[in-house]
């Protein structure tokens, strides 16, 4: 599509501009293997789309009843290219367009939040599309003994593939949407429900910088996938929230700091002990967070970031906030001295029987960190 509207009616039906697009065109028949892995291409189009190609960006827009500027934006948000005036969109195209330009004709998104929503929508799938195609997929489809090529088994695996991966990601887009639902809801206000205090942490593989110039790069896809997955079902498991992973680092948040350094230490444990993977640092912090798109900004992420990269290896460090948070929950002791004397009045039978703690806090050296200045970071650890 194009933001361009001026011309738009003039260029109807029968204008067909060269695309600027991952949308192919066809091809003429005739044209050897070329053209048969095209019309091939084109089919699996229509398998996965369930429709033809019968309009122009403009019939499209005009069919939804949007104008053309909007409709682009909402395309281009999507992660489309545009398109110029080919006759590439389907029905379902039209239908999109109409459904978001319905929620804000209806009062209950405005425009903005309408760009937002199929923004997050786009970047989403489309991290999810290219990781099917590229790792389960791409197994697949490996040329069999059948003699088949692999273009040649692709269309009938899709055709079996299709229904059942769809269904299933509505039922874990449901999952998802009830468990964030249930968040919001549990917020006391609505400024939390933006502005949140939240654990925030990144977890970073030491030294990956050099494992590319040594590894080889299937190796490396390997390794990478390897520690995603590992953080990815740690995270999950203890009720965490995976927020990205950035190849040789995972950001993570909990809304408890006690499940925050659970995830941090259980991330440091696990990875110890697996021959395969370099040495891992981890860096938590707790604050403020304000929350987009599914993602995280703000100071309290940059401190954890920063508090990664100064920890030593296989080592979990905290900021003082998230010190603190530990001591108010009862994970961690406020003061290690005051933890000592609980126990010593217990063992003597002058004192109550002291609390059970699951961490253990031991500060740092202070130090000043780029564009925060001085931290004090804490070393987190289990208790013996």
């Amino acid at each position: 599509m194009t933001a361009d509207d001026s011309g738009a009616a003039s260029r109807d039906t029968d204008t067909e501009d060269e695309a600027v697009s991952n949308i192919p065109v066809d091809d003429p028949p005739g044209v050897g293997d070329e053209g048969d892995e095209n019309n091939i291409a084109v089919r699996l189009e229509q398998l996965i789309l369930g429709a033809d190609r019968r309009y122009t960006p403009f019939q499209a827009a005009r069919g939804a009843g949007v104008s053309m500027d909007l409709a682009a934006r909402f395309w281009r948000a999507m992660g489309f290219a545009d398109i110029g005036q080919v006759k590439a969109l389907t029905e379902a195209d039209v239908l999109a367009l109409r459904r978001l330009a319905g929620l804000v004709e209806a009062g209950l998104l405005s425009e903005a939040m309408a760009i937002q929503v199929a923004r997050s929508t786009g970047q989403t799938t489309a991290r999810l599309a290219d990781w099917q195609i590229d790792s389960f997929l791409e197994g697949l489809t490996e040329p069999q003994d059948s003699g088949l090529t692999r273009t040649e088994i692709t269309y009938p695996l899709v055709e079996l593939l299709l229904p059942e991966l769809e269904e299933f990601l509505v039922y874990v887009w449901r999952r998802q949407l009830a468990a964030a639902t249930g968040r919001v809801v549990r917020a006391q206000d609505d400024a939390e429900m933006v502005d949140r205090r939240l654990a925030v942490g990144f977890a970073d593989l030491v030294g990956f910088t050099r494992l590319t110039r040594r590894l080889e790069d299937e190796e490396l896809g390997e390794l990478v996938e390897a520690f995603e997955t590992t953080c990815s079902d740690l995270v999950a498991a203890h009720g965490g929230r995976l927020i990205k992973t950035l190849g040789d680092e995972v950001l993570f948040a909990a809304d408890d700091a006690g499940i925050a350094a659970e995830i941090g230490l259980r991330l440091i444990e696990t990875m110890a002990h697996d021959e395969t993977m370099p040495e891992l640092r981890v860096g938590i912090a707790f604050g403020t967070v304000t929350t987009r798109m599914g993602d995280v900004f703000g100071t309290t992420v940059n401190l954890a970031s920063r508090l990664t990269s100064i920890a030593p290896k296989d080592t979990v460090l905290v900021d003082q906030a998230f010190a603190e948070e530990l001591g108010r929950i009862g994970d961690a002791p406020v003061s290690e001295a005051d933890a000592a004397a609980a126990e010593k009045a217990a063992e003597e039978g002058t004192g109550a029987p002291p609390p059970t703690y699951r961490f253990a806090l031991q500060p740092m050296w202070q130090r000043p960190v780029r564009g925060l200045g001085v931290v004090e970071p804490w070393l987190l650890n289990r208790r013996d």
